[in-house]
């Protein structure tokens, strides 16, 4: 399958920078707001996921990426729900690894659960995607399904462990969980370090209606820090990978630590990131209900052009950060949209 759409050769276009002077570089995709999973902090056992038809093309995804890669984002994640679940989504995956081979973009990446890995982490590679994220809490079969409500673990693992044959860089990204997963973070640490992964632990976000109350979910990731600091050495570092993580030096290990602190800090001040839904809905902040349609300018015409005044029209939009809080009286999310919508 050719995605590559006639108008799509890429066109020096202005670059994005916000309100704020943050220079936007960094595009997350949504291609299906489906999964295989069911997370209980990301989503309601019933679920009920857009129509189909709702969802942008393949073409259209390539065609809206390719836009913004001209008007200069350089990293490219792609996301869902679970990305690998979309019906020939590795022909997108091609498509858009062009832009390695000119360099135009220096990344393309994803994020998963891992459950499809072992199938496509070959050819993932073969794409040019240097290094993915796999979202894993717990080492424990029991406690995996119980989190996923019906995940197998061992497809998860296998699927890292061919990430691993493939070549692929892999990041584990954990959220914590009260009463769940805390006692085992460390040993989720020391097992990613041994497998020379980095881990990233993650506060719960309150993020769409799961049925559950998020107060029964949250760990500060100051109090987990501070509990890990008991038993091991860890030393900041003064980087980034480009999101919003604080990185430490486990010198035990000689791994990184990170750590997504939405709720006790607020991260936003050097924001270089935009989202899209697999709908075509930009949103410039995970915490703010801001969305533009793209959908409608993109196919509206095979010219870019109505399409670049709307993309930028939503970056001058972006605010500048987001105020997550956890509705202890009401018991509801700060955001109404679930996480598996907007996109990793």
């Amino acid at each position: 399958m050719n995605l590559i759409a006639p108008n799509s050769s890429l066109k020096p276009s202005s670059g994005m920078v916000d309100p704020y002077g943050r220079t936007i570089t960094y595009l997350r995709v949504s291609v299906t707001d489906r999964c295989d999973l069911r997370c209980f902090y990301c989503m309601s056992e019933d679920m009920t996921f857009l129509p189909k038809s709702d969802l942008l093309s393949l073409e259209e995804l390539d065609r809206l990426c390719s836009a913004f890669i001209a008007k200069g984002v350089r990293k490219l994640r792609l996301t869902g729900g679970e990305p690998l679940v979309r019906r020939n989504v590795m022909s997108l995956v091609r498509s858009l690894s062009r832009y390695l081979q000119n360099g135009a973009l220096d990344e393309l990446t994803l994020t998963t659960n891992g459950s499809q890995l072992e199938k496509y982490a070959a050819e993932l590679a073969d794409c040019g995607v240097k290094r993915i994220n796999v979202s894993l809490d717990t080492l424990d079969a029991t406690k995996f399904r119980e989190i996923t409500r019906w995940g197998d673990l061992n497809k998860v693992l296998a699927g890292i462990d061919a990430a691993h044959a493939a070549g692929l860089k892999v990041k584990i990204n954990a959220v914590a969980l009260k009463d769940l997963n805390e006692d085992e973070i460390p040993s989720l640490m020391q097992w990613a370090h041994s497998k020379d992964m980095d881990l990233t632990l993650i506060e719960v976000m309150p993020m769409g209606d799961i049925g559950a109350g998020r107060i029964d979910q949250y760990v500060p990731l100051s109090m987990v820090r501070s509990q890990l600091a008991q038993k091991f050495t860890l030393t900041d570092l003064d980087e980034s990978s480009g999101g919003p993580a604080r990185y430490v030096r486990v010198s035990e290990t000689g791994g990184k630590l990170g750590f997504i602190t939405p709720m006790t800090h607020n991260f936003c001040e050097s924001c270089n990131r935009v989202r899209i839904t697999c709908t075509g809905t930009i949103h410039t902040c995970l915490g703010h209900e801001d969305a533009s349609d793209l959908r409608k300018p993109l196919r509206a015409s095979i010219d870019d052009g109505l399409l670049n005044e709307t993309i930028d029209r939503a970056i001058g939009l972006k605010p500048k950060g987001h105020d997550f809080i956890i509705d202890r009286r009401h018991n509801r999310p700060s955001v109404s949209r679930h996480m598996s919508v907007t996109g990793g």
